[in-house]
């Protein structure tokens, strides 16, 4: 099933760098302006909505509430250029999820490919799962052992 796309960024070469990392897994559609977007919106029904949150004079997460109030079941991943947790948290609470630029350069594929829980509980201020300690049992984590 090929998923419909609509990429919303300002920047041209930006637009065209997560439109090649889609390559042919969706039907992208990308557009560089709020204005444009919203028609889109209105005029056509996607399967997920991928935009920056900042938009010259507005807001992605304008794009969002309206692609939500269509109730045509569009998932929405909002963007930032650098991890901004204060906004993040906006975002989540919008029922969008939450990228950082760099991530989601690595991540856009799972997005699309995958069906997406009912909403993004991740803790912004961890990038990772991965990156954390969680605990284990490794030889030199036992304090006998690291004291040495």
């Amino acid at each position: 099933m090929s998923r419909r796309v609509l990429i919303v960024e300002p920047d041209p070469s930006t637009l065209s760098s997560l439109l090649q990392a889609i390559g042919s897994s969706a039907k992208a559609e990308g557009c560089t302006t709020f204005p444009v977007a919203r028609r889109q919106l209105v005029t056509n029904a996607y399967d997920r909505l991928i935009t920056n949150l900042r938009l010259q004079a507005h807001n992605g997460l304008h794009l969002v509430y309206l692609a939500r109030s269509r109730a045509m079941g569009t998932r929405a991943i909002v963007y930032t250029n650098n991890l901004e947790v204060a906004l993040a948290h906006e975002v989540q609470e919008s029922g969008a999820f939450y990228e950082s630029l760099e991530r989601l350069r690595h991540s856009i594929s799972g997005y699309l490919q995958h069906d997406l829980p009912s909403s993004d509980r991740r803790d912004p201020m961890f990038s990772s799962r991965r990156a954390t300690f969680r605990g284990g049992r490794r030889y030199l984590d036992h304090p006998v052992h690291a004291a040495m």
